[in-house]
C-alpha cells in the first residue's frame, strides 16, 4: 500500500516554502528597505515599496518594533531603523579580523596625505564602508561606515573590479551602468577600460565620478584572491592636481602591498 505524504511538493522532490520561511524573508526584506530610504516610513510607503500584504505588514512591524529593529512616531504612525541594527552592525566590525589593520593603515595615510581615507570592501556590485578616518580640511561627507555605492561609480569600486576578469565584470555588471553625476562611467566598455588602466598601474582613479567636487584614487590590499578590500583616499579637487593624485595613488599602492603582507602573516584570509 502506497505510504501517504502530506505535503505534494515533498513528494516531487521539491522544498515546500514554510510560512515561518516566508515571514522570516519579509523581515530581512522590511529591514533593507528601511535602511535603503532615509526617511520615516509609514505602513502605506511600505506596502508600495515592498508589495506585501497590509495585514502582514502590520504583523511584522510590530514584531520588528517590539524587538528593538524599528522605533515608531507614534504621532504620525511612521517608522525607522531602531538601535538594534546599529548593534547588529557594529557587531560586525568587532569581529572582522581585517578592520584593526586597516585602521592603522587608515591613519598613516591620513597623517601622510592630509586628505580623508577609506576602507571598504565589495559586496557584489557595490562597495560598503568599513571604515573611514576624515581629514580635518574636508568640505565634503564623502562617505560613513555602512553606506554603500555602486563599485563603477568610485575608486574603490573600480580597483575591485579590476581584480576580476573581464567574461566575470560582464556576469556581474548591468548592460547600463547608473550614473550618480554628470562624469560616472555609465557604459561597460569605459567601465573595462578602467579596470584595464586601473591594473596597468596599479591602484584606481576618479574625478568627480562619486561625488562632484571630489577626486579619488585606491588600491586593492593583496591578501585575498581575488581581492575584497580596498583603502581609498577622498581629495578635493581643487586642492590636488593631477600630480598630486598620481603620488597618493603611488602612496596607496605602497601601503596596501604592506598591508597585504601583514594580513597574510598574521593567517588572516
Amino acid at each position: 500500500m502506497p505510504q501517504k505524504v502530506d505535503n505534494p511538493a515533498a513528494a516531487d522532490g521539491a522544498p515546500a516554502e514554510s510560512s515561518g520561511v516566508k515571514s522570516a524573508r519579509r523581515a530581512v526584506d522590511l529591514i533593507e528597505t528601511f535602511a535603503a530610504n532615509d526617511v520615516w516610513l509609514s505602513l502605506s510607503d511600505l506596502h508600495a515599496r515592498t508589495g506585501f500584504p497590509r495585514s502582514s505588514l502590520h504583523g511584522l512591524l510590530r514584531t520588528l518594533l517590539e524587538a528593538g529593529w524599528l522605533e515608531a512616531d507614534t504621532n504620525t504612525a511612521r517608522y525607522r531603523l531602531g538601535v538594534r541594527a546599529l548593534i547588529c552592525g557594529t557587531a560586525y566590525l568587532d569581529r572582522d579580523a581585517v578592520v584593526p589593520f586597516a585602521t592603522e593603515a587608515l591613519e598613516r595615510i591620513r597623517e601622510k596625505t592630509g586628505f580623508t581615507a577609506h576602507f571598504a570592501r565589495r559586496n557584489g556590485t557595490e562597495v560598503v564602508y568599513l571604515e573611514t578616518r576624515e581629514s580635518q580640511r574636508s568640505t565634503h561627507l564623502v562617505s560613513r561606515v555602512g553606506r554603500t555605492l555602486p563599485a563603477h561609480a568610485t575608486a574603490l569600486g573600480k580597483a575591485l573590479l579590476a581584480e576580476l576578469t573581464h567574461d566575470e565584470i560582464e556576469a556581474l555588471m548591468p548592460a547600463t551602468l547608473t550614473a550618480l553625476t554628470p562624469n560616472t562611467i555609465t557604459t561597460l566598455e569605459g567601465l573595462h577600460a578602467e579596470c584595464a588602466a586601473t591594473r596597468e598601474r596599479g591602484y584606481a582613479a576618479e574625478i568627480e565620478e562619486g561625488t562632484l567636487g571630489v577626486r579619488c584614487v585606491a588600491a586593492v590590499i593583496p591578501y585575498r584572491i581575488p581581492g575584497t578590500d580596498a583603502i581609498s583616499c577622498s581629495m578635493p579637487i581643487a586642492q590636488v592636481s593631477d600630480d598630486d593624485a598620481r603620488r597618493v595613488g603611488e602612496l596607496l599602492a605602497e601601503t596596501t602591498a604592506e598591508l597585504g603582507q601583514q594580513l597574510r602573516r598574521a593567517g588572516i584570509r
